[in-house]
């Protein structure tokens, strides 16, 4: 499967979440960290449901850009 992400610039770190599962989230130093993180925390979130018997959302978020003038 495939889930979409969103990451921002928080300051003096980074932060990202899965519209798709809620609760979902981590957080890190750079981009590439929270990257990595992100990617642990959805294995997680995952395996979680599983376990719980919870059916797994299917990814449905979709992502895109609008240009606007500046």
């Amino acid at each position: 499967m495939r889930y979409a992400i969103v990451i921002e610039h928080a300051g003096s770190n980074y932060s990202a979440y899965v519209p798709d599962l809620p609760g979902c989230v981590a957080t890190g130093a750079t981009k590439a960290e929270v990257e990595v993180l992100i990617h642990e925390a959805i294995a997680l979130h995952l395996a979680g449901l599983r376990e719980d018997g919870v059916a797994i959302p299917v990814p449905s978020s979709q992502v895109e850009y609008i240009d606007v003038a500046a």
